[in-house]
């Protein structure tokens, strides 16, 4: 356990997952731990072919891994390279188990992951899972999807997400994954603190079913109500509107500044 403060703000942190209303089973996966000011989301891909194990596998590995090694708190590019240090060792592991088991042949799964420092926060993702932060009223995605879709607007070849679906480019193609090879290019950036934010981790169960405008009014809702009631709107919802997908959330709230 850590030996002084994560962060010089108070922290409050929620997470649900869910099956959903049509998949037989979860291959998302999900972990907190306070302790350590990590949060980790992940979508298992490979259907038959053992997602939920890639899933568990990242956060696992990740957390373990973190537990560790200390995080440099007061120094955030080295946090930064450390957490995709995690993120490079779970992709090994999972490739190499996929290698080594036929029933875990294909394997792989999206991740993102926040780990808290002094006064900001480290976020870095592998595939379409998002990074959402809400800041005075505006939520924006921190995070960009690594997926065919987002590719060919990124390209200019569609000007919106809805055109290019139109044409009939699929949103489930994606370009990164942990376990699809032996290494694998992954996105981080180092987030700016504010006390009021929230931070939303999600997977595209979540973000295929809720708008983001939806979302923006749930999680500017933690205002008044608990974060743990906006997780609680969050699942609900995705699963009204259809719950196509597994749906998992991790939510951290930057409280006030400690004191001194």
């Amino acid at each position: 356990m850590a030996n002084r403060p994560l962060s010089a703000f108070s922290l409050t942190y929620a997470a649900r997952t869910d099956t959903g209303r049509v998949r037989a089973r979860n291959e998302d996966a999900v972990l907190i731990d306070p302790d350590w000011g990590v949060l980790v989301v992940a979508d298992g891909v490979g259907g038959a072919h053992a997602g939920d194990v890639a899933s568990n596998l990242a956060t696992q590995t990740i957390a373990e891994r973190m537990r560790v090694q200390a995080l440099p708190r007061h120094d955030a590019e080295q946090t930064r390279l450390v957490i995709e240090d995690t993120i490079e060792e779970a992709n090994i592991t999972i490739w190499q188990q996929s290698k080594e088991s036929e029933s875990k042949s294909g394997m792989g799964t999206t991740v993102v992951v926040g780990a808290i420092g002094w006064e900001w926060l480290v976020v870095a993702h592998v595939g379409d899972s998002r990074i959402y932060r809400l800041r005075n009223g505006q939520l924006e995605q921190l995070s960009r999807d690594h997926s065919f879709i987002q590719e060919v607007i990124d390209q200019g070849f569609f000007a919106t997400r809805e055109d290019a679906k139109r044409y009939g480019i699929g949103e489930n193609i994606l370009t990164r994954a942990l376990g699809s090879s032996a290494a694998v290019k992954i996105a981080s950036a180092v987030v700016e603190c504010v006390a009021g934010d929230v931070f939303l981790f999600c997977t595209d169960g979540l973000t295929g079913m809720v708008p983001d405008d939806w979302m923006r009014q749930i999680l500017t809702s933690v205002e008044v109500n608990s974060l743990d009631a906006a997780a609680d709107a969050l699942l609900r919802i995705a699963n009204e509107r259809g719950g196509n997908d597994n749906i998992t959330l991790a939510l951290l709230q930057i409280g006030e500044r400690n004191q001194a």
